[in-house]
């Protein structure tokens, strides 16, 4: 059974500087980052929302790579949802006064539907 070692740290406490040189390997791209028009973002994300469409295979169709159009369709969504604003459903109480129907939220308060029915009787 053969062993090996590593040479022994110094006693001393001093730090030793290691430093690492990165170099490009080759095929990679060279050049700064291609930068879309908000434009095209916009006709490639309306693109990947019909329905039916494969998002990989037009994302490759438009030059770009299919993560980067799931990420633009992804914060679309999410810009849209974010605008829409929340819609609570709430039940209404109708009254029937004549020919007139006075729809009033559960919650109304008592004095204010009194001033409403008041005005509805009155006119």
């Amino acid at each position: 059974m053969s062993t090996t070692s590593s040479a022994p740290m110094p006693a001393t406490g001093s730090l030793q500087l290691v430093e690492a040189v990165i170099e490009r390997f080759d095929g990679a791209p060279v050049g700064e980052r291609r930068r879309w028009s908000d434009e095209f973002k916009a006709q490639a994300v309306a693109a990947a929302l019909e329905p039916g469409v494969n998002v990989s295979a037009l994302a490759r169709r438009l030059g770009i790579s299919p993560p980067q159009l799931f990420g633009w369709r992804k914060a679309f969504l999410k810009k849209q949802n974010a605008d829409v604003p929340e819609v609570t459903v709430t039940s209404l109480v109708e009254i029937v006064v004549g020919e007139v129907t006075v729809r009033v939220a559960p919650d109304l308060s008592e004095a204010a539907l009194r001033r409403i029915l008041r005005a509805v009787r009155s006119s």
